[in-house]
């Protein structure tokens, strides 16, 4: 997985690496507690991540 946008690591630093992943998981979890609903939809998801939905 890729470290977030404007995250500064190095390709190969895996603690970087690593610690960008705990991030986006984070985010992932403050945006579930808040969705209505059960289920974040992937839109959201992508949203969150910070990706297109055409990168997944």
């Amino acid at each position: 997985m890729a470290p977030p946008p404007g995250t500064a690591t190095a390709p190969g630093d895996p603690e970087c690496i690593a610690l960008a992943e705990i991030e986006l998981c984070g985010e992932l979890i403050i945006a579930a507690s808040t969705a209505d609903g059960e289920r974040l939809s992937a839109d959201r998801i992508d949203e969150v991540l910070r990706v297109g939905a055409g990168s997944r």
